[in-house]
């Protein structure tokens, strides 16, 4: 195990269930906190609403969103606990993202509600109650005001953001405190912007592959600071 000189007590996690990329990244900072204690802090973020193309509905203007909705149930249960937006994330970003289910759609979140000992009826329950959309508007904002775009967005406890680590394959055990050590050595150099790697034809084939659930689930276009994002290698 690494030795790890800055010490970080928690983070606060902005995703959109939406987001493959979020959704791995969530794995390897769950693996980091088993493995340290560290306390992670579940917040949103909508993808919906930073993406959205002049004309069209904010999310909470329309009945039912995809991202915004499930993040207005995990609101609900985030009043609860901590532990039940992480159990609810985890579950519904995985029937997504590796199933290839639709927990954006009303029947398949009940049921995953139930699944873990929820009262389904939280989805109605979230969606009647306008504060829940209060709760994800407010976290979104956090990001927006600190110059983000996109999740996952960390917040350390000095106030930094980082956007990232952006992952397909996150890494486990000793790999993964390795990434975290790097992650929290980044804070100690505030005006290091950006270090990003270029994706390869390879890179962008492995990404459609780890990405084919989603894509086959999904009912949304991806959009990417106003791009649409295509994944070529997918077929």
């Amino acid at each position: 195990m690494t030795n790890r000189p800055v010490s970080v007590d928690f983070v606060d996690f902005h995703f959109d269930v939406m987001c493959p990329y979020a959704y791995q990244t969530s794995r390897w900072i769950r693996e980091v906190r088993d493995s340290t204690g560290l306390e992670v802090n579940w917040r949103f973020f909508s993808l919906e609403e930073i993406n959205r193309q002049e004309g069209k509905k904010h999310p909470w203007e329309r009945e039912w969103s995809y991202g915004w909705s499930m993040m207005r149930i995990g609101a609900l249960l985030r009043r609860q606990s901590m532990a039940g937006v992480d159990a609810w994330y985890e579950r519904a970003a995985r029937a997504l993202h590796v199933e290839g289910h639709k927990p954006h759609e009303k029947a398949v979140a009940r049921h995953l509600l139930e699944e873990l000992g929820f009262d389904p009826g939280l989805v109605d329950q979230a969606i009647a109650d306008p504060t829940t959309g209060d709760e994800v508007m407010a976290d979104h904002q956090r990001v927006v005001a600190a110059g983000g775009y996109g999740v996952p967005t960390l917040f350390f406890p000095d106030g930094q953001c980082l956007f990232g680590p952006v992952l397909i394959d996150p890494p486990s055990g000793d790999a993964a405190l390795r990434l975290w050590d790097a992650v929290v050595a980044w804070t100690e150099f505030p005006h290091l912007y950006e270090l990003q790697r270029p994706k390869t034809a390879a890179d962008q084939q492995a990404i459609a592959e780890t990405f084919r659930p989603y894509l086959e689930a999904r009912d949304w276009v991806s959009i990417n600071r106003g791009e649409v994002v295509t994944f070529d290698k997918f077929r």
